[in-house]
């Protein structure tokens, strides 16, 4: 089967070569063209891994390219996946201006029968749209269908996500749009969920919204056991035996951020406005996530007093491990903060160092460090805000030495406290004393 994918972000790349691994025909494109340079000399713009050893396996292979003229990829091909961006407007709701923009391109190279697939997350009815916009700007009646297809890939791990799949959600109108997905995804047809168009749409926004709730009430609990001696790893382990409950997503800290969990749930939340339903569960569980990085602050206070002058070293931007992506993460609310009260700051991540110098440059005050026992050289404290492995692994002994103050906030319960302490430290951490 010859696929399009429009679109070679996250979502674009992962499933371009997920699907070529499936042994289809896929062209990926996008109107930027230094992106599909890089891309098809098998080298991924964003860090996700296997996912370089995936492309570079498919373009090797013949079943993957990728090129810059969206148009002749739409005629090329007879399943075409949308996968460009819904950012958020500025009123919260998904800003839907690269979709309709993609709709009319299919429109105008719409030369046979083809299925328009929404990969990307969009609201409830959007396909809706598409069928209009396609109705509208096509030449003649040539037919076309419009299924939905979400994607559940979760960054850090989207390729084996992709590659074996949980579930597989099939929004569709007709038999023949039906058959046509169930075919591109033939090796797992026991996994596969058709339902209509609407409910597909909606079922990506459900589920990052109920994740995103389980998320931000163990942080009210974690809260609560800040006030008391309860140990809340304890009770989300004791909560997480229920197999009613399970144990996923019941970690605190410092809540969620990427590009997905807060666009989701505020989109959810402007759906439900919109069709007079009541939200509050929503909105009370996005205020609870957005309050976590000032409780952190508050903790990182209460261990320096001052923060002018101080000397900090911040473990992790990303705002999860195993993954560049700083969107919506937690470090660049905390960044900003510690460098509004003057501290000094001494950033390290693996990964996510490139892209957090976009938005705080290199200066006097803020200074990115090679490796982590860099950052921690005379540090007054340490912040860990992402739960990188290789944190976990440090030689806190040697921490000890390097710091002028022994003295850790850890923003996501990396750490037994009993030991760090016993090794001379004061340590801070969420829910647990």
């Amino acid at each position: 089967m010859k696929i399009a994918v429009i679109g070679t972000g996250y979502v674009g790349l992962v499933t371009a070569a997920g699907l070529a691994e499936f042994g289809h025909t896929v062209i990926g494109t996008d109107k930027d063209t230094a992106k599909i340079d890089l891309i098809s000399r098998g080298s991924s713009p964003i860090y996700e891994p296997e996912l370089d050893d995936l492309l570079k396996k498919n373009l090797a292979g013949g079943n993957l390219s990728f090129t810059s003229d969206v148009d002749a990829a739409i005629r090329e091909a007879g399943v075409i996946f949308v996968c460009v961006g819904t950012p958020q407007d500025e009123n919260g709701r998904a800003d839907m201006s690269q979709i309709e923009g993609v709709a009319r391109s299919i429109a105008r190279n719409l030369n046979g029968y083809k299925v328009v697939v929404e990969k990307s997350t969009v609201p409830v009815k959007t396909s809706e749209w598409i069928k209009r916009v396609i109705g509208l700007y096509r030449r003649g009646d040539t037919p076309f269908d419009v299924a939905s297809n979400p994607e559940f890939l979760r960054e850090g791990s989207a390729v084996p996500d992709f590659l074996e799949p949980d579930r597989i959600i099939v929004g569709v109108e007709t038999d023949r749009a039906r058959d046509t997905l169930v075919k591109i995804y033939e090796k797992f047809r026991d996994r596969i969920l058709v339902t209509n168009i609407d409910t597909a749409e909606l079922i990506k926004h459900a589920s990052n919204s109920f994740l995103a709730l389980k998320i931000s009430y163990i942080n009210m609990i974690a809260d609560l056991c800040d006030r008391t001696d309860a140990d809340v790893e304890k009770v989300a382990q004791g909560m997480g035996l229920d197999p009613r409950i399970g144990r996923q997503f019941l970690k605190a800290g410092l809540g969620y951020g990427g590009s997905c969990f807060p666009k989701d749930i505020q989109a959810l939340m402007k759906i439900g406005e919109d069709l007079g339903v009541d939200v509050g569960l929503l909105r009370e569980a996005d205020g609870v996530n957005r309050a976590r990085t000032g409780l952190f602050l508050d903790k990182v206070k209460k261990a320096l007093w001052i923060l002018k002058n101080k000397r900090i070293a911040v473990l992790g931007l990303a705002f999860k491990p195993e993954t560049d992506d700083i969107r919506e993460a937690s470090s660049i609310r905390i960044i900003r903060e510690l460098v509004k009260e003057g501290a000094t700051l001494r950033l390290y991540d693996p990964k996510a160092m490139e892209n957090m110098k976009e938005i705080f440059p290199p200066s006097p005050q803020v200074d990115y460090c090679m490796e982590p026992y860099q950052a921690v050289q005379d540090a007054n404290a340490i912040l860990v805000v992402t739960e990188w492995e290789e944190f976990r692994a440090l030689d806190l002994a040697r921490v000890r030495e390097l710091m002028a103050n022994p003295i850790i906030v850890d923003g996501r319960n990396m750490f037994d406290p009993a030991p760090v302490r016993k090794l001379g430290f004061e340590y801070y951490s969420v829910g647990r004393k």
